[in-house]
């Protein structure tokens, strides 16, 4: 992606990188169980919260569900109860106007990525403050949290091992840096936009927020058997990958900031990562009831949707016949 020198780096991010962590939420009970984490005073190692996180997929836990307050127990008309903002003036893109970009920087640092994620991260904030503004609203900025390992949230203990997350009990993002690595060496995503991509991503759950949109699916999913809150967990996943479309495409429409072949990088991470392909990879077969957050090729497809249209409408997912 294209930044330069002055491209400015968002101020809303904290860096929790090295911290230790008091605990380790567990479903069932309320609360957390408290379980010291690291080698020190007879904590338990990040090698063994790995296994716990495998544990819990094996019985059918899904460690995401432990942050964003997992689903409780006939599919509803999501149209009815859940809605992005309607099409036309104001919510649509035209007339938005955003900070131009810096001149192109030659040379990387060594906390590159730190600056990269910052920067997209002002990218995000320019956007989605531009759309809510022009529709009469103010965009509340979210805070990014650097951690390394696993991290204390108002939402539970998370840990590395589930990926980049939103919580929206403190509306910040959560990501271990590292995770970048796995994205190349794990899931074969390489790119500068990739990274951006997964970041989009989690803004686009701030948005959902923001909106109503989240309060409304947990309300919803808490009266559903596991099955259907699932399908409703998946709709708005989808729905976050076509907001990180939209944000890709106004961000590049303002500051020239995509490569050639950057929009592939994001298709290629959007598949890499669906359900149907983790699954695969994980237990060498493919159980549709439990996607959270959709096929490989519904990402891709939704995320392209996004960007093609550049507007939030087009990333009704809840009123969509097929995904």
């Amino acid at each position: 992606m294209r930044y330069g020198e002055n491209d400015r780096e968002s101020r809303n991010v904290e860096d929790r990188r090295g911290r230790s962590v008091r605990g380790f939420p567990f479903p069932g009970g309320g609360g957390q169980i408290r379980i010291p984490v690291g080698r020190r005073g007879g904590g338990l190692s990040l090698t063994t919260l790995i296994i716990l996180g495998a544990l819990m997929l094996l019985f059918g836990i899904n460690p995401l569900d432990l942050l964003q307050g997992g689903p409780g127990g006939g599919l509803p008309d999501f149209g009815r109860e859940i809605q992005l903002p309607r099409g036309g003036q104001p919510w649509d893109r035209q007339g938005i106007e955003l900070p131009g970009r810096g001149e192109q920087s030659a040379t990387r640092n060594d906390d590159e990525i730190k600056r990269f994620v910052s920067r997209v991260l002002a990218d995000t904030e320019d956007v989605w403050s531009a759309v809510f503004a022009r529709a009469g609203r103010t965009y509340e900025e979210p805070k990014l949290v650097l951690f390394t390992g696993a991290v204390e949230t108002h939402c539970g203990l998370g840990a590395a091992q589930v990926g980049p997350f939103y919580c929206p009990l403190d509306r910040k993002v959560y990501i271990d840096l590292s995770f970048f690595d796995e994205l190349v060496r794990r899931f074969k995503a390489p790119g500068d936009f990739a990274q951006a991509y997964v970041l989009a991503h989690e803004v686009g759950h701030h948005v959902q927020t923001l909106l109503g949109i989240t309060e409304k699916v947990q309300q919803l999913k808490a009266r559903l058997p596991e099955r259907e809150a699932n399908q409703v967990q998946v709709r708005m996943e989808l729905q976050a990958d076509c907001l990180a479309g939209v944000w890709a495409k106004l961000t590049d429409e303002a500051n020239n900031r995509l490569e050639p072949g950057e929009i592939e990088e994001g298709l290629n991470a959007a598949s890499r990562i669906g359900d149907d392909t983790l699954q695969r990879q994980m237990t060498g077969r493919v159980v549709p009831d439990a996607f959270t957050h959709g096929t490989s090729a519904q990402r891709v497809r939704w995320f392209r949707r996004g960007f093609k249209s550049g507007e939030m409408q087009a990333c009704d997912t809840f009123n969509a016949e097929s995904l």
